[in-house]
């Protein structure tokens, strides 16, 4: 039977999960706290406790039988802790075919709304990305010395049913906050399943993708085209300067990029489901998500 392994099996990983498991795929994998894995277990999938700090109970016995690996749990300053708890197990595994790596486009740093691709150099500004860009590093050096198929995912800002601006405008928490040239690209969940299904598959000869939608947009954009379909005021324009953010936000705003996609349409062959925040919202109001 094929097995997903998932170190992490967060919101994203989730939604891939679910989709193997209808196509009869075994998926098991980590939460940090028995709490989390208790809900997962009631998802459906074989969860286990896994902190980061130690191995977990179990955990090696999973990834004897794993044949693809995922990996989203978040780097810290001594490295990837599935890579530094697990990495020789994976390493050596006669089972694991493929590996993948969910990363962030952050690693591009801040380009002043230039565009990026795949080739465009990484150049972290931030601790988090600097970390990530390492873990991407050992992961990729795990492939090439193991001979397994390792993949890295660049992922621009995710949203989904219960993680977007409708959600937060319904809750009074949405600010359009205003930066002027300030950009982003996002993208849906179930686009960041159908890349990694597709790379599964056996598609894709490359080791890194971006995965983005087709149109990096000015946030406040979002927020007033969630409002125009929820047949809202949208909520008043706030300088970046004067809003009330969060320093992880902040640090989301002083990076400027446009991400190029090109690479995961052309040569993954991935269609985007929703190419832009539009058809995303469109799609989670129809839902009621």
């Amino acid at each position: 039977m094929t097995h997903l392994f998932c170190f992490g099996l967060g919101y994203s990983a989730h939604v891939l999960g679910r989709q193997l498991t209808a196509r009869g795929w075994r998926v098991s994998g980590t939460a940090r706290t028995r709490e989390s894995a208790r809900a997962l277990s009631e998802a459906g999938f074989d969860a286990l406790v896994f902190d980061g700090l130690a191995p977990g109970a179990g955990i090696g016995d999973a990834l004897r039988s794993a044949t693809h690996v995922l990996v989203s749990v978040p780097p810290d300053a001594d490295g990837d802790p599935a890579i530094r708890h697990y990495g020789r197990d994976l390493e050596t595994s006669a089972a694991v075919k493929w590996i993948g790596y969910l990363s962030t486009a952050g690693v591009y740093g801040d380009r002043g709304g230039a565009w990026v691709d795949e080739t465009t150099p990484a150049n972290p500004s931030s601790q988090r990305s600097r970390w990530r860009l390492a873990a991407e590093n050992a992961w990729r050096g795990l492939g090439r010395r193991s001979g397994k198929r390792t993949q890295i995912f660049r992922l621009a800002g995710i949203y989904g049913p219960g993680r977007n601006a409708i959600e937060r405008l319904r809750e009074g928490s949405a600010q359009r906050v205003v930066k002027p040239g300030q950009v982003f690209n996002r993208i849906h969940v179930d686009d960041i399943a159908r890349a990694l299904a597709a790379a599964i598959a056996g598609r894709g000869a490359h080791e890194i993708y971006n995965v983005a939608d087709d149109e990096p947009a000015p946030p406040q954009d979002i927020i007033a085209y969630a409002a125009e379909l929820l047949h809202m005021p949208p909520p008043p324009e706030v300088a970046f300067d004067a809003a009330r953010l969060t320093d992880m936000a902040k640090s989301f705003y002083a990076e400027n990029k446009r991400v190029s996609n090109a690479l995961l349409r052309c040569e993954l062959g991935v269609g985007l489901k929703f190419p832009s925040y539009r058809e995303g919202l469109q799609a989670i109001l129809a839902a009621g998500r």
